[in-house]
């Protein structure tokens, strides 16, 4: 196979390259192996990585961009309970990063209002109060140089004096 050739050319002396490729030869006559079996042995020993494999962090796995394994460790730190699962933050983390995303959003949509470039704290304000939901989950939390909702109480505006469409003039403007 392709690592065995591998193996032998780079770390094998020529000696141990002839016996293994008469053994190879010997092999290929009878050959009678799975190719589950094939796939696992890489010559060197079994279950060993490939020299070009890199490790896959559990966040590139679950497709997250938030670090799962940050929030395992705070979690286990945090001593919320004696032992955490394994799926439990992959499961927290992915929740975080819907709510991240969906309070992005809305604060990029409220800055595209205010035709500005850049978010602001004053625009994750507005995003978040004008929101039912966020301002359900948030109520009690301050959002530093955030502001406040823009809210003028209906006694205090002026009283709409118009005259309705049907009415007409008094008499004497009439001639």
């Amino acid at each position: 196979s392709q690592i065995t050739v591998f193996i032998q050319k780079n770390f094998l002396s020529r000696e141990s390259y002839i016996l293994c490729s008469n053994l190879e030869s010997s092999k290929s006559k009878s050959r009678t192996m799975s190719s589950s079996a094939a796939t696992t042995t890489n010559g060197i020993g079994g279950r060993g990585r490939r020299k070009g494999s890199k490790s896959v962090s559990r966040s590139q796995k679950a497709g997250l961009q938030f670090p799962v394994g940050r929030v395992a460790r705070f979690l286990k730190k945090g001593r919320y309970a004696q032992r955490v699962g394994s799926g439990s933050p992959v499961y927290l983390s992915a929740v975080l990063e819907y709510l991240a995303a969906e309070v992005l959003e809305l604060a990029g949509n409220a800055a595209r209002d205010n035709k500005k470039n850049r978010i602001i704290p004053r625009h994750i304000q507005l995003a978040v109060r004008n929101d039912e939901e966020f301002s359900k989950l948030l109520g009690s939390v301050t959002i530093a140089n955030g502001g406040v909702l823009p809210n003028i109480h209906q006694v205090l505006l002026p009283k709409k004096t118009g005259k309705a469409k049907g009415q007409v003039g008094s008499a004497s403007q009439e001639f």
